[in-house]
């Protein structure tokens, strides 16, 4: 299963909307895909004023398809004006033996 991996900083004080903003639109991505799964991570610390963010997808029982993958880089443009530097996106499979 294909799973998405999004990681992004937000300054400290931009934490509270960063956070509203993409439960937002996961909700609005899980009411539209009702096997997607999502998370909002967040670092524990700050650094130098900035928190680190992950988003995490994952759909059963295909993964997340390229179709998928751009809906969710499409409703995450919301949080464009809060993001210091770019989103970057890792994609992980299941490594269990078929």
């Amino acid at each position: 299963m294909r799973e998405l991996f999004v990681y992004y900083r937000v300054r400290e004080a931009d934490a509270p909307a960063a956070a509203r903003i993409a439960r937002e639109f996961q909700a609005r991505l899980r009411a539209q895909h009702p096997a997607l799964l999502t998370r909002l991570l967040r670092r524990p610390q700050a650094a130098d004023g900035f928190v680190t963010w992950m988003e995490v997808y994952a759909a059963a029982p295909d993964g997340i398809d390229a179709a998928l993958q751009a809906q969710i880089e499409i409703a995450a443009a919301a949080l464009r004006p809060l993001l210091d530097g770019e989103r970057h996106t890792e994609v992980f499979i299941d490594a269990t033996p078929a």
